[in-house]
């Protein structure tokens, strides 16, 4: 039976902050094979949600470089996981900037390449624009109106829906690079609550 939970923003915020300029362990960096960028912001929405999403091919997951869904460091299959997701793992709306909030996710496109990049929101500078964590061009903090893009989409992490019987909290051993608890997948230990 599926559930629906609350995405943890200040989790996938304190994720970013830790990792935007480094690279955790556990995951390849994909910089040099076409960006880390959206592998990154996974990683993030991840920490905030706890939960992955198994389906072949169409999921969300990352257990190691050859076994993950293109959704997990695709652009155009991040977007299309999160806004058709009606399974496990998070989801998420299309929206505008105004509605945005830390841990929600920007895509950004020009006409010539389509959407190319995603970063991840971790606040507002003192005049409401967004600030964003990325990767492939490591920052935090950075203000979104200093890239150059044509077209921006805006996804609103609505939740996150798990089983019943899912796993314990990710958290603690994402964040500091010690381990992938991974549900279903016999994989690392579930801590007790």
């Amino acid at each position: 039976m599926l559930v629906t939970g609350t995405y943890n923003r200040e989790r996938a915020q304190e994720y970013a902050r830790r990792w935007a300029f480094d690279r955790n362990p556990l995951f390849v960096d994909f910089s040099g094979l076409g960006g880390n960028c959206t592998s990154f912001v996974s990683q993030c929405v991840y920490a905030g949600s706890c939960r992955m999403n198994f389906t072949p091919v169409f999921g969300w997951y990352y257990i190691d470089s050859e076994d993950r869904t293109a959704s997990f460091t695709g652009v155009p299959y991040f977007y299309n996981f999160m806004v058709g997701n009606e399974g496990v793992g998070p989801y998420a709306t299309e929206t505008t900037a105004d509605r945005m909030e830390i841990g929600d996710v920007v895509q950004l496109g020009n006409r010539e390449r389509g959407y190319y990049h995603t970063l991840l929101v971790v606040g507002r500078d003192g005049e409401g624009g967004l600030l964003v964590a990325a990767h492939s061009e490591d920052a935090y903090d950075r203000p979104l109106a200093d890239y150059t893009f044509e077209m921006a989409r805006y996804l609103h992490v609505e939740g996150v829906r798990y089983s019943v019987s899912g796993l314990g909290d990710c958290y603690v051993p994402l964040l500091t690079g010690e381990a992938l608890l991974i549900e279903g997948t016999g994989r690392g230990e579930a801590p007790t609550e």
